[in-house]
């Protein structure tokens, strides 16, 4: 008897460092597809980029490709046009704040109240535009903002109003593709912001209105605190990525034109990459690009946590 107990407890002993290691192996084998997928779609480029903008090619296996240092580099900051985008690259963020954020806040908070189905109705109408194909809805709104045979200008003459030329105006062609941009954006955003505000407890709401709160009181002292982290969420998403979702309307409506008023970094990066086939030139924009907004996230999420506020 005490033989099979001492065999049982070196056997659990050895059983024991055994099961130690899977724990600590397994989890990492359940990872390691999201892992390489990682490592293959987005840091390996990403390496490759930074790589390549040191050379100068143009993307044909049968030129040669020639180490040039920083030139690249030199040149594109040098470049007048970099400049350019890098300025419309921040009004199309400032743009589309309002549209991507304020106006969605509004709406998710003033049509909370509604009856069930009412506000499924609108919930649905108002997301329509962002299931739409970006490359549809711009060929659609070309069609529209036409000067001359557009809907949206026969509408203005009827009214005894001269129709602006949207997209060929340098003035106001950048303002009409941020419009566009955040029209798509506003369904996504309600959408978010709305599911946030149904999640707050409802508890809260209610202590308030029997101590006497007003509607606004509510919404400053308990709905706006709480959702300050879905807003702060949105607000980085815009500034990381609301040039970059403009960049089909961009690319359909007005080619970076009129007279380089509509074009932004992303846009420029695709136009090194793929028009005059330098890849120096824009891997070594894409660098420069995934530096200053890598450093603008870092910031972007330090303020995300020290400003979000939550009930717990």
């Amino acid at each position: 008897m005490t033989t099979i107990t001492a065999s049982t407890a070196s056997s659990v002993a050895t059983s024991r460092p055994r099961q130690t290691r899977r724990r600590t192996y397994l989890p990492w084998l359940y990872l390691s597809p999201v892992i390489a997928t990682f490592l293959l779609w987005i840091y390996w480029p990403l390496i490759d980029a930074f790589r390549l903008s040191f050379y100068e090619w143009n993307m044909l296996a049968t030129s040669p490709m020639t180490f040039v240092g920083w030139t690249n580099y030199i040149n594109i900051f040098s470049l007048p046009k970099f400049w350019q985008a890098l300025r419309n690259t921040g009004i199309y963020v400032v743009g589309l704040l309002p549209l991507a954020v304020l106006l969605p806040l509004a709406i998710a908070i003033f049509t909370a109240d509604l009856p069930a189905r009412s506000r499924n109705i609108y919930r649905a109408m108002i997301f329509v535009p962002m299931i739409v194909a970006p490359v549809v809805a711009a060929v659609l709104w070309r069609w529209l903002l036409d000067p001359g045979h557009g809907m949206v200008a026969i509408t203005l003459k009827t009214m005894g109003i001269l129709a602006p030329r949207f997209l060929q105006d340098p003035k106001i062609a950048i303002w009409t593709i941020i419009v566009l941009t955040g029209w798509k954006l506003i369904g996504f955003s309600t959408l978010i912001l709305s599911a946030a505000n149904a999640n707050i407890n409802p508890s809260l709401i209610e202590a308030a209105r029997m101590d006497g709160a007003s509607r606004w009181a509510i919404i400053r002292d308990i709905r706006l605190p709480l959702l300050s982290s879905t807003v702060l969420f949105l607000i980085m998403m815009t500034i990381l990525l609301g040039a970059q979702w403009s960049f089909s309307y961009i690319n359909v409506l007005t080619g970076g034109g009129p007279l380089g008023a509509t074009t932004n970094i992303y846009y420029l990066l695709w136009d090194f990459g793929f028009s005059s086939l330098s890849v120096g030139w824009s891997s070594a924009a894409a660098v420069v690009l995934f530096i200053g907004f890598g450093a603008l996230a870092y910031v972007l999420f330090r303020l995300i946590d020290r400003f979000s506020f939550y009930d717990n």
